[in-house]
């Protein structure tokens, strides 16, 4: 067998089980967010909404934001020049990082190029420093988080979703001397549930477990400045670990950890994917400072959002669309098909240029195929409308099942 039909197998896997992945390719114009230009294969254009976009208050096109990277373009140029320890270290890192961890009430932050990596390889570095560590990691973390985990050659356990009596039965099992961290999320981004995080705290103080979360679905859009659920919560200072992401509700690129000063500089002194990685341009760390600073105080913005969400759920419910919702901005419409998900999610943009990628398998089980849509506050009630018309004459169309609204 050739190379080439090795490649052939593994790419008509995907076909044949309907979960091969397309890009989309759409302009972004700004001050025009969530509308947007795709183009084409055949070269034409089409005017689309965007549904599905991380960038959930619109900050990647907020001025504060534009003028910080066009002030710090002008000033410094494009590039860093080098990795963190070798010429890219800047000012406008040195103040993203200060902002980050006053958002998060800790000692101090550390940039990375994405949550991703922050994940990666700060869970990967974790045993280096704390040997014999076991790590407990809730099943549906995030793919950078199992990452992280599986490659830090330490011990793990894997704890049911959001269950913290099967959390506390694997905690009982282990050695109590040995160090032990619970890694987990405030929100998780499929269903839109939120992490059992005071439970959790509890059962760490209890076994002297160190803390580390997930925030990068909620920094920016929870808590009054925006230091999400652990900060409304007020439980910030229980978690040892804060992740988060600059590429979500701040607009930009990049992510973090917020920790002690210690916990920090162990971490940059010992991760490859932090001593040996580029550093952010300042253009983008300067951007993503402004944006940082500009959501501590702008609650109207958190609060539209929230309303918008809520709004689309319960058109969506009075549908009798499946519908999760745990309270969250996330909206997921179960489906339950690769090929119906892939057929709506074509059918919406090439028939109401209503752009929402298709969720299917590994990202989520099988079976639970799903349409998930992030609404932001600029999502108003003519964009609204087009998309719950459009889903209802579509979700018809394909005979698919719809719920009674429960009563």
């Amino acid at each position: 067998m050739t190379y080439e039909a090795y490649l052939d197998t593994a790419i008509g896997k995907l076909h044949e089980e309907g979960r091969y992945r397309t890009f989309i390719d759409i302009v972004r114009h700004n001050g025009q967010f969530p509308h947007a230009t795709r183009r084409k294969p055949d070269g034409s254009e089409q005017p689309v909404t965007v549904w599905c976009g991380n960038d959930y208050l619109g900050m990647g096109q907020h001025p504060v934001v534009l003028d910080a990277m066009h002030d710090a373009l002008d000033t410094v140029g494009a590039g860093s020049g080098g990795t963190r320890n070798i010429s890219g270290t800047t000012l406008y890192h040195k103040q993203l990082e200060a902002e980050l961890a006053d958002l998060h009430g800790k000692e101090s932050a550390l940039l990375f190029t994405s949550a991703y990596i922050a994940n990666d390889a700060t869970l990967s570095t974790l045993p280096k420093l704390f040997p014999g560590l076991i790590i407990y990691s809730d099943e549906l973390n995030h793919a950078s988080m199992i990452e992280g985990v599986r490659r830090n050659g330490g011990a793990k356990r894997i704890f049911r979703h959001n269950d913290v009596a099967h959390l506390r039965e694997l905690l009982e099992a282990d050695d109590p001397a040995a160090p032990k961290l619970i890694a987990f999320e405030s929100v998780y981004s499929m269903d839109g549930d939120f992490g059992p995080i005071e439970a959790i705290c509890d059962l760490a103080d209890e076994f002297n477990a160190l803390t580390y979360i997930d925030e990068v679905h909620a920094v920016g859009m929870y808590g009054p400045r925006g230091g999400g659920v652990t900060e409304r919560d007020r439980l910030a200072h229980r978690i040892d670990i804060i992740n988060g992401t600059l590429a979500k509700a701040y607009g930009v690129m990049g992510g973090y950890i917020a920790a002690s000063e210690k916990m920090c500089d162990a971490i940059r002194s010992y991760a490859p994917g932090f001593i040996f990685t580029t550093s952010l341009p300042p253009a983008v760390a300067a951007g993503a400072a402004a944006s940082v600073k500009h959501l501590k105080t702008d609650q109207a913005l958190r609060d539209l959002h929230q309303t918008q969400a809520s709004i689309l759920k319960t058109r969506f419910k009075a549908l009798g669309m499946p519908l999760i919702d745990h309270g969250s901005h996330i909206v997921p419409v179960i489906v339950g098909d690769p090929v119906h998900t892939k057929l709506l999610s074509d059918m919406l943009l090439d028939d109401h240029g209503i752009y929402v990628q298709p969720i299917n398998f590994p990202t989520v089980p099988r079976g639970t195929e799903r349409l998930r849509f992030t609404p932001s506050p600029v999502h108003g009630p003519k964009e609204i409308d087009k998309l719950v018309h459009a889903m209802d004459s579509l979700w018809s169309h394909c005979a698919l099942n719809r719920q009674e609204l429960a009563g």
